[in-house]
């Protein structure tokens, strides 16, 4: 069964780079690893003009991008589409034995908040979201009643989603 495990945080919190440095260390321990990032309104994964910009900005609901190396398939939400909720999406994943999602901050999976003091502008996280059962941070939160770890040391960070998860490794 695959795991999902959550890392939120606002902007500027150190949410990529944990999760790019979790995902390394999962896969240096064995893990097949996966990842769901959560993005804002109109990203695009192809450049202006590019041939997949130009099957896009024509209608095709679905774009797939093939080549020896990787492929992807992007698929075009509609004026009255909603936005899929994070389940759906875990769905359309292949087989891993972890799914890292970064973002989906109100959704019902375990996480951790990852927090900067220096880009902390907002009310933390960890204070009104479900559950946030941790905190990566840069320096203590005296007031923090989850457990805490510095963002910089990743393999305890893994050790605790492996643990709390029921992760095999």
């Amino acid at each position: 069964m695959t795991v999902v495990f959550g890392i939120v945080g606002w902007k500027n919190s150190g949410k990529t780079t944990l999760v790019s440095s979790l995902v390394a260390e999962f896969t240096a321990r064995g893990l097949a690893v996966s990842t769901i990032k959560h993005a804002h309104h109109n990203f695009t994964l192809d450049q202006k003009d590019t041939d997949s910009d130009r099957h896009r900005q024509a209608g095709a609901r679905e774009i797939a991008l093939v080549s020896s190396r990787r492929w992807a398939i992007m698929h075009e939400i509609t004026s009255s589409g909603e936005e899929p909720e994070l389940e759906t999406m875990i769905a359309k994943m292949a087989p891993c034995d972890l799914i890292l999602v970064e973002g989906y901050k109100n959704s019902s999976i375990q996480k951790i908040e990852a927090v900067r003091h220096e880009s902390a502008k907002e009310t933390p996280l960890w204070q009104t979201h479900p559950g946030i059962i941790g905190v990566a941070t840069d320096r203590p939160i005296e007031d923090c009643d989850k457990p805490q770890f510095d963002l910089d040391e990743v393999s305890t960070i893994a050790d605790f989603i492996a643990q709390i998860s029921g992760l095999r490794l």
